[in-house]
């Protein structure tokens, strides 16, 4: 069953979405509303053509940052100091940038102009995040997410240059911010990196764990 959401801030229960996730439509996406969603493993996915789309995946891809996999050739990316690496420095260039990267079997972009407008409030209010990956003074790669506790959900990334969104990533892992990285959607490079689906119970038990108890 699909739920119509309503002004109120509440969403229906995570376990009671579809088979391929769906939970629930309309809404808004205001900062309440979205950190309300996060913190119940719930996220936005939806295009210009369709209305405001809320999805609980039965099973979450992650990574745990201990258990990220990195190849020698990486390593000596890392090594050479080809890449500077900040945070929050320009986290709507991020966001414009992800936007507009063109990704294998995707036709056009999930990331809307209220997409954007959301996140960058998401930001402004402390909770969005971003990591910046330069080559010299040019943005080569980087990605954001929002920050639930110690769990980071990630929403998306890009490159400019080889290796510059692996770069993004590795740093994240090695930041010791968090327990764990949500990748949400499995993609081969992330499997390749380490990333592995956990159920969406577990994925609840973590998030329960991290956050204040009430």
């Amino acid at each position: 069953m699909i739920f119509r959401l309503d002004e109120r801030l509440l969403f229906p229960d995570p376990g009671l979405a579809e088979e391929d996730g769906l939970l629930a439509v309309g809404g808004d996406l205001s900062v309440d509303r979205l950190l309300l969603a996060y913190q119940n493993g719930i996220f936005p996915w939806y295009s210009d053509e369709t209305p405001i789309l809320w999805y609980s995946p039965h099973e979450r891809f992650v990574l745990f940052p201990d258990e990220v996999k990195i190849a020698k050739s990486m390593r000596q990316v890392l090594r050479s100091g080809r890449f500077s690496i900040t945070r929050n420095q320009c986290f709507d260039r991020v966001i414009d940038a992800c936007a507009v990267t063109t990704r294998q079997d995707q036709d056009g972009t999930w990331i809307t102009s209220d997409m954007k407008n959301a996140y960058q409030q998401l930001h402004q209010a402390g909770h969005a995040h971003s990591i910046e990956i330069w080559d010299n003074t040019d943005l080569a790669g980087g990605l954001y997410g929002v920050a639930v506790g110690k769990i980071f959900c990630g929403e998306s990334m890009f490159s400019r240059v080889s290796n510059a969104s692996k770069t993004a990533l590795i740093s994240l892992c090695h930041s010791g911010e968090f327990t764990l990285i949500d990748c949400q959607v499995h993609t081969e490079h992330l499997e390749s990196m380490g990333a592995r689906m956990i159920s969406r119970n577990e994925y609840l038990r973590m998030l329960r764990n991290i956050l204040p108890k009430v």
